[in-house]
Protein backbone atom coordinates (compact mmCIF):
# COMPACT_ATOMS: atom_id res chain seq x y z
CA UNK A 1 0.00 0.00 0.00
CA UNK A 2 1.26 3.76 -0.98
CA UNK A 3 1.26 5.95 1.69
CA UNK A 4 1.23 9.52 0.49
CA UNK A 5 3.86 11.60 2.80
CA UNK A 6 1.82 14.22 5.20
CA UNK A 7 3.00 16.82 3.83
CA UNK A 8 1.88 16.35 -0.02
CA UNK A 9 -1.58 16.05 1.34
CA UNK A 10 -3.82 17.80 -0.15
CA UNK A 11 -7.34 18.87 1.81
CA UNK A 12 -9.52 21.53 2.88
CA UNK A 13 -8.98 24.22 5.52
CA UNK A 14 -12.21 25.05 6.75
CA UNK A 15 -15.15 22.95 8.13
CA UNK A 16 -18.62 23.98 8.11
CA UNK A 17 -21.43 23.17 10.10
CA UNK A 18 -24.95 24.31 10.81
CA UNK A 19 -23.46 27.38 13.35
CA UNK A 20 -19.83 26.70 12.82
CA UNK A 21 -17.13 28.01 10.40
CA UNK A 22 -13.92 25.49 11.94
CA UNK A 23 -10.72 26.43 10.46
CA UNK A 24 -6.90 26.56 10.99
CA UNK A 25 -4.95 29.10 12.65
CA UNK A 26 -4.39 32.19 10.55
CA UNK A 27 -1.60 35.09 11.36
CA UNK A 28 -3.21 37.82 13.17
CA UNK A 29 -5.66 35.01 15.22
CA UNK A 30 -3.64 35.72 18.35
CA UNK A 31 -5.84 38.60 19.82
CA UNK A 32 -8.91 36.72 19.54
CA UNK A 33 -7.33 33.40 21.45
CA UNK A 34 -5.80 35.88 24.05
CA UNK A 35 -9.41 37.06 24.41
CA UNK A 36 -11.12 33.74 24.57
CA UNK A 37 -8.34 31.86 26.90
CA UNK A 38 -8.68 34.96 29.06
CA UNK A 39 -11.91 34.76 29.85
CA UNK A 40 -11.79 31.34 30.43
CA UNK A 41 -8.65 30.53 32.07
CA UNK A 42 -10.57 28.87 35.64
CA UNK A 43 -12.33 27.04 33.47
CA UNK A 44 -9.63 25.62 31.26
CA UNK A 45 -6.54 25.52 33.87
CA UNK A 46 -7.75 21.95 35.76
CA UNK A 47 -7.54 20.62 32.50
CA UNK A 48 -5.79 21.78 30.22
CA UNK A 49 -1.48 22.03 30.88
CA UNK A 50 -1.12 24.42 28.39
CA UNK A 51 -3.15 27.20 30.60
CA UNK A 52 -1.62 26.86 33.56
CA UNK A 53 1.00 29.81 32.33
CA UNK A 54 -0.96 33.42 31.81
CA UNK A 55 -0.93 34.10 28.16
CA UNK A 56 0.12 37.68 26.37
CA UNK A 57 -1.31 38.55 23.13
CA UNK A 58 2.31 38.17 21.75
CA UNK A 59 2.52 34.89 23.19
CA UNK A 60 -0.63 33.52 21.77
CA UNK A 61 0.14 34.83 18.80
CA UNK A 62 3.40 32.71 18.43
CA UNK A 63 1.05 29.95 18.99
CA UNK A 64 -1.02 30.48 15.99
CA UNK A 65 1.95 30.98 13.85
CA UNK A 66 3.52 27.37 15.39
CA UNK A 67 0.41 25.83 15.08
CA UNK A 68 0.30 27.02 11.12
CA UNK A 69 3.53 25.83 10.82
CA UNK A 70 1.88 22.61 12.09
CA UNK A 71 -0.97 22.50 9.81
CA UNK A 72 1.56 22.73 6.28
CA UNK A 73 3.81 19.93 7.09
CA UNK A 74 0.26 17.81 8.70
CA UNK A 75 2.00 17.39 11.75
CA UNK A 76 -0.18 18.54 13.75
CA UNK A 77 -4.20 20.08 12.90
CA UNK A 78 -5.33 22.69 15.42
CA UNK A 79 -8.40 24.21 14.52
CA UNK A 80 -10.42 27.46 16.01
CA UNK A 81 -14.48 27.17 15.65
CA UNK A 82 -16.01 30.56 15.24
CA UNK A 83 -19.85 31.35 15.27
CA UNK A 84 -20.94 31.89 11.49
CA UNK A 85 -23.79 33.90 12.47
CA UNK A 86 -21.25 36.97 14.31
CA UNK A 87 -17.39 35.70 13.32
CA UNK A 88 -17.23 35.50 16.99
CA UNK A 89 -14.30 33.52 18.58
CA UNK A 90 -15.75 30.18 19.99
CA UNK A 91 -12.75 27.71 20.89
CA UNK A 92 -10.36 25.27 19.97
CA UNK A 93 -10.17 21.73 18.65
CA UNK A 94 -8.21 20.07 16.23
CA UNK A 95 -6.59 16.37 15.34
CA UNK A 96 -3.77 15.44 16.96
CA UNK A 97 -1.52 12.53 17.95
CA UNK A 98 -1.92 11.97 14.20
CA UNK A 99 -0.61 8.38 13.02
CA UNK A 100 -1.36 8.95 8.69
CA UNK A 101 -0.47 5.10 8.39
CA UNK A 102 -4.04 3.87 9.88
CA UNK A 103 -5.14 6.89 9.31
CA UNK A 104 -5.69 7.27 12.97
CA UNK A 105 -6.38 11.11 14.89
CA UNK A 106 -7.09 12.55 18.47
CA UNK A 107 -9.46 15.30 18.91
CA UNK A 108 -9.63 17.23 21.93
CA UNK A 109 -11.88 20.40 22.51
CA UNK A 110 -12.81 23.83 24.46
CA UNK A 111 -14.69 26.35 24.48
CA UNK A 112 -14.94 29.70 25.87
CA UNK A 113 -16.85 30.61 28.95
CA UNK A 114 -19.36 32.90 28.22
CA UNK A 115 -20.76 30.03 25.54
CA UNK A 116 -20.66 27.15 27.35
CA UNK A 117 -23.22 24.89 27.12
CA UNK A 118 -24.86 25.90 23.73
CA UNK A 119 -23.76 22.88 22.60
CA UNK A 120 -20.72 24.11 20.49
CA UNK A 121 -18.42 21.84 21.30
CA UNK A 122 -20.41 18.87 20.58
CA UNK A 123 -21.23 20.05 16.74
CA UNK A 124 -17.41 21.39 16.69
CA UNK A 125 -16.66 17.55 17.52
CA UNK A 126 -19.05 16.00 15.07
CA UNK A 127 -17.85 18.84 12.26
CA UNK A 128 -14.13 17.52 13.42
CA UNK A 129 -15.30 14.15 13.12
CA UNK A 130 -17.10 13.97 9.85
CA UNK A 131 -13.90 16.00 8.65
CA UNK A 132 -11.56 13.05 9.72
CA UNK A 133 -13.63 9.87 8.33
CA UNK A 134 -15.15 11.92 5.07
CA UNK A 135 -11.71 13.73 4.06
CA UNK A 136 -8.91 12.25 5.72
CA UNK A 137 -10.08 8.71 5.46
CA UNK A 138 -9.91 7.95 9.02
CA UNK A 139 -9.83 4.20 10.11
CA UNK A 140 -10.07 5.45 13.90
CA UNK A 141 -11.42 8.80 16.05
CA UNK A 142 -10.06 8.94 20.24
CA UNK A 143 -11.12 11.52 22.30
CA UNK A 144 -9.44 11.02 25.75
CA UNK A 145 -10.19 12.92 29.29
CA UNK A 146 -9.52 12.73 32.67
CA UNK A 147 -11.83 10.81 34.10
CA UNK A 148 -12.89 13.82 36.90
CA UNK A 149 -13.56 15.98 33.52
CA UNK A 150 -17.88 15.06 33.47
CA UNK A 151 -18.18 17.41 30.70
CA UNK A 152 -15.81 15.98 28.15
CA UNK A 153 -17.16 12.89 28.56
CA UNK A 154 -20.17 14.06 28.04
CA UNK A 155 -19.21 15.81 25.02
CA UNK A 156 -18.09 12.35 23.40
CA UNK A 157 -20.64 10.72 24.25
CA UNK A 158 -23.09 12.87 22.52
CA UNK A 159 -20.87 12.94 19.60
CA UNK A 160 -20.97 9.37 19.53
CA UNK A 161 -17.60 8.05 20.41
CA UNK A 162 -18.18 4.50 22.35
CA UNK A 163 -15.76 4.21 25.89
CA UNK A 164 -13.23 1.70 25.66
CA UNK A 165 -10.98 2.34 28.24
CA UNK A 166 -10.05 3.58 31.58
CA UNK A 167 -6.36 4.00 31.82
CA UNK A 168 -5.35 3.99 35.24
CA UNK A 169 -2.85 6.43 37.34
CA UNK A 170 -1.23 7.18 33.11
CA UNK A 171 -0.75 10.96 34.13
CA UNK A 172 -0.92 13.96 36.39
CA UNK A 173 -3.84 16.67 36.64
CA UNK A 174 -2.78 19.68 36.03
CA UNK A 175 -2.98 19.93 40.10
CA UNK A 176 -0.06 17.62 40.18
CA UNK A 177 -2.64 14.34 41.77
CA UNK A 178 -2.32 11.32 39.80
CA UNK A 179 -5.17 10.90 37.20
CA UNK A 180 -7.32 8.26 35.08
CA UNK A 181 -8.72 8.64 31.55
CA UNK A 182 -11.43 7.62 29.46
CA UNK A 183 -10.02 6.35 26.21
CA UNK A 184 -13.48 7.23 23.69
CA UNK A 185 -12.74 5.65 20.18
CA UNK A 186 -14.83 6.09 17.11
CA UNK A 187 -14.43 2.91 14.00
CA UNK A 188 -14.72 4.05 10.49
CA UNK A 189 -17.70 1.45 10.60
CA UNK A 190 -19.82 3.37 13.45
CA UNK A 191 -19.23 6.84 11.82
CA UNK A 192 -23.27 7.84 11.09
CA UNK A 193 -22.44 11.12 9.02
Amino acid sequence: MHIVKPILRDFPDTIETERLIIRPPQVGDGAALYDAVMESLDNLRPWMPWAMATPTIEIEEEVVRRARANWITREDLLLFVWRRDSGAFVGGTGLHRIDWSVPCFETGYWVRQSLEGQGYVTEAVRGVTRFAFEVLAAERMEIRCSTANVRSAAVARRAGYTLEATLRHNGRETNGQLRDTFVFGMLREEFKG
